[in-house]
């Protein structure tokens, strides 16, 4: 009787160890199926329409921060030969 009920207890236990390291099995490979399908379904998502006003300012804006950095560097290098008395 004692045995009888020890058996049926450690199969219980073990039967529910087994379904809980299914279930973690389960909860990894479905967490891993959804990174894969949100991977593949944001690269349809990637390409969109070009719109010309916005690429119109992205260009002028481009320019105009791309004049400026120059200034800045050739101000930047004038700054350190005068103040460091180097001469070209």
């Amino acid at each position: 009787m004692l045995d009888k009920n020890m058996q049926e207890e450690m199969e219980k236990s073990s039967s529910s160890r087994r379904k809980m390291k299914l279930w973690l099995f389960r909860k990894l490979r479905i967490k891993d199926s959804w990174r894969w399908r949100w991977r593949f379904l944001g690269s349809a998502f990637k390409w969109k329409r070009i719109h010309f006003q916005l690429s119109f300012f992205d260009d002028v804006l481009f320019k105009i921060v791309s004049v400026f950095e120059a200034v800045v560097l050739v101000a930047t290098l004038c700054f350190f030969f005068l103040c460091c008395g180097c001469h070209i």
